[in-house]
């Protein structure tokens, strides 16, 4: 049996695959053996127990004495939010730029290739922290903050009036996404339209009058809330309103103009990679730049461009990781506290490590269903 390859391929595996599992075990076990001589618990219980520390930003209600497990699902929820919304700010942005590189303007193609140039061979944690040194160091003291009509900035960050909570709001807020619904099934219905008959209806001011029709109407029928929150100044800070922090301001400005100096490279090298002829035959089709450019170039170097953007935007939330640097309440920063007050050290590291897994799982399959339905079909 020994001659035959197939049976020593199998023998090779099963001898890795033990060895491997030895490894495991042993560690395992050595680690379960130092973690019982030191009468350190294991195990996931001090998840129901109460934090005892404050969160300075929430999108959901906390206080100190709630559990770990809610502190842990608030660091989350900020870190979620953070990457998503960096994510669409450093895609428009990068897109800009890459376009900007391609321009016959000769001042904007330099201005774009120094921002793409300075920014990327930056190190990220010290754009963070010049963008927090920048808030927090330029901008006045409350007692002097600026007054932007409503609104107030000083090193405390931004205090704009807010909606009070009412069913209004969350009505129209639905009827916003239910508007951008509207809008992508419009988008792909008129492209079908177009495709077999060579005509179709505009896209872009039925999905406005959506975005503008349903929110309002949502609004409209569950009362109309109008009465808003402002902020008012009241010693060493804002009472009322909504204030985003210096710390969040930074965090979002540092991932979002750090990760589209890449973005503008990818958008750059897809549109090199549609052949010049494409661009002819567009132009002797009477198409303006612009819609060549979002008509034609676009969609095919989108094929190109979705497999290195799926990796800028893993990189993007995973380097969220480094608020903690600035102080933003991201997952880290509160399993840190929650590690420290604990000592829970394995459990606590174990929840970051399968939540970044888990968050970069489902962008990543998200991204290959999208390039899936972007592929070009061969015939």
């Amino acid at each position: 049996m020994w001659s035959s390859e197939r049976f020593r391929n199998i023998v090779y595996q099963i001898a890795l695959l033990s060895l491997v599992g030895a490894l495991i075990g042993y560690a395992a076990y050595n680690l379960v053996h130092n973690l019982e001589s030191r009468a350190i618990a294991i195990g996931f219980s001090y998840l129901g127990q109460e934090a005892g520390f404050d969160v300075s930003e929430t999108l959901i209600d906390y206080e100190p004495t709630h559990s770990y497990a809610r502190a842990f699902v608030v660091g989350l929820l900020n870190t979620l939010f953070v990457s998503a919304v960096a994510i669409v700010a450093a895609s428009v942005l990068g897109l800009v730029v890459g376009i900007g590189r391609l321009s016959p303007n000769w001042l904007l193609r330099k201005l774009a290739g120094a921002y793409v140039e300075s920014v990327r061979n930056v190190p990220l944690i010290l754009q963070l922290l010049l963008w927090y040194g920048v808030l927090t160091e330029l901008l006045p003291p409350v007692a002097e903050a600026i007054v932007l009509g409503p609104a107030f900035l000083s090193q405390r960050g931004i205090s704009l009036p807010w909606p009070t909570p009412h069913a209004g709001w969350w009505a129209a807020l639905l009827g916003l996404f239910l508007a951008v619904l509207f809008a992508f099934l419009w988008a792909r219905a008129v492209r079908r339209r177009r495709e077999r008959a060579g005509r179709a209806p505009a896209v872009l001011w039925p999905s406005l009058a959506a975005g503008v029709v349903l929110p309002l109407a949502g609004w409209a029928v569950f009362g109309a809330p109008s009465e808003l929150s402002t902020p008012a100044m009241t010693g060493f800070g804002f009472e009322g309103g909504k204030t985003v922090s210096p710390e969040f301001i930074a965090l979002f400005l540092g991932l979002s103009v750090y990760t589209a100096a890449f973005i503008a490279e990818i958008v750059r090298g897809g549109i090199l990679s549609v052949s010049r002829g494409q661009s002819d035959a567009a132009e002797a089709l009477g198409l303006s730049r612009g819609q060549r450019l979002r008509l034609v170039i676009l969609p095919q170097a989108l094929r190109v461009m979705i497999p290195p953007l799926t990796s800028q935007y893993l990189n993007l939330t995973k380097n969220s990781s480094l608020a903690v640097a600035i102080g933003y309440p991201d997952l880290v920063s509160i399993s840190n506290t929650t590690l420290n007050q604990t000592g829970q050290a394995i459990e606590a590291i174990t929840l970051m490590m399968a939540v970044y897994l888990a968050v970069s799982l489902a962008i990543s399959g998200l991204m290959n269903w999208y390039n899936h339905r972007v592929r070009l079909v061969e015939r």
